[in-house]
């Protein structure tokens, strides 16, 4: 839902058609392979575009990968729920990186569904040596989440138990999503008028995009596939890379209480709180791609990034 930026010559986009096992993958690459590669993962209900504004500016100094992930874009859109399991999104993240990046480690930058579904990678312990850091925006692990929820729920204080319940309503729509018919018969019948209505609610700009619908009605299995599996039996799921927690203070979806427990998991976290919203972030595409270069300076050279906090 960001704004578009018309391409550089100096960012010229080279699309890829990726294979991960019977899925074809739409993916992007910009810049000089030499350079720093980083990896642009897209949330819901949104597809690669929407990194446009922050990978521009971020290719004259980086090899910027984006994709479309499986059910959005111009990726394919499986129709089985078991097809959007966190551990099959994590197998087209390496598809992605063996197919553009072969043999390289990356900097992993997600957003929303981005994010979540890069978690899965970032703390699974077979794929440390593909990832130098992670920059996580509006999207907490799954397992970490359930872990946070549980313990507030059952809490005797009852200002944890106000802040699970606070976050369960924020999360409303989740319960909605695992209604087999009622999403995708909205977003059919109404799905253009559910992205200009987000995009109007979250003060972006709104651009209508010939698969915007079939991207809401297919991600939603993303939900369905994972939600509450990670809620109920959420496991243990750990990193030591570097990661950047960025934590928009005015998003309606993410709260920032998710968070409070990252260092339990993470424990190389830095933390960047903004006034922002939601997609805010991506249609300020200066701003977020100064952060993100930032955190890769800092881990590539060791010098340490303006306005970072470190997460004892």
């Amino acid at each position: 839902m960001s704004a578009r930026q018309q391409p550089s010559p100096a960012s010229t986009v080279t699309r890829h058609t990726i294979h991960s096992g019977r899925v074809k993958l739409a993916a992007y690459t910009r810049g000089n392979p030499d350079h720093p590669a980083v990896v642009l993962v897209h949330g819901y209900p949104d597809d690669s575009t929407t990194w446009d504004a922050v990978a521009e500016r971020l290719a004259p100094h980086h090899f910027v990968v984006t994709y479309d992930v499986r059910g959005a874009g111009h990726s394919d859109r499986p129709k089985r729920v078991r097809d959007y399991t966190l551990e099959t999104l994590s197998d087209d993240l390496v598809a992605v990186l063996d197919h553009v990046v072969p043999g390289r480690a990356v900097h992993l930058v997600g957003h929303d569904w981005g994010s979540i579904q890069t978690w899965e990678s970032v703390t699974a312990s077979h794929l440390q040596y593909r990832i130098l850091s992670f920059t996580t925006i509006s999207g907490p692990c799954l397992d970490h989440a359930g872990h946070w929820m549980q313990s507030r729920l059952i809490n005797t204080n009852p200002a944890y138990v106000k802040k699970a319940l606070k976050q369960l309503a924020s999360s409303w729509y989740i319960v909605m999503f695992q209604l087999p018919l009622l999403a995708p018969t909205t977003w059919r019948l109404a799905g253009q008028r559910l992205h200009k209505l987000i995009a109007t609610a979250e003060n972006v700009p709104f651009e209508p995009r010939a698969g915007g619908v079939k991207d809401g009605i297919f991600g939603v299995n993303l939900y369905r596939a994972n939600f509450l599996k990670s809620l109920f039996q959420p496991r243990e799921r750990y990193t030591g890379k570097p990661v950047q927690l960025i934590v928009a203070k005015q998003d309606n979806y993410v709260g920032a209480q998710l968070f409070e427990d990252i260092s339990m998991w993470a424990r190389n976290t830095w933390r960047r709180d903004v006034d922002a919203g939601h997609w805010t972030l991506l249609a300020e595409g200066e701003r977020l791609a100064g952060w993100i270069a930032d955190f890769v300076t800092q881990v590539e050279t060791g010098k340490e990034a303006a306005g970072l906090t470190r997460v004892p």
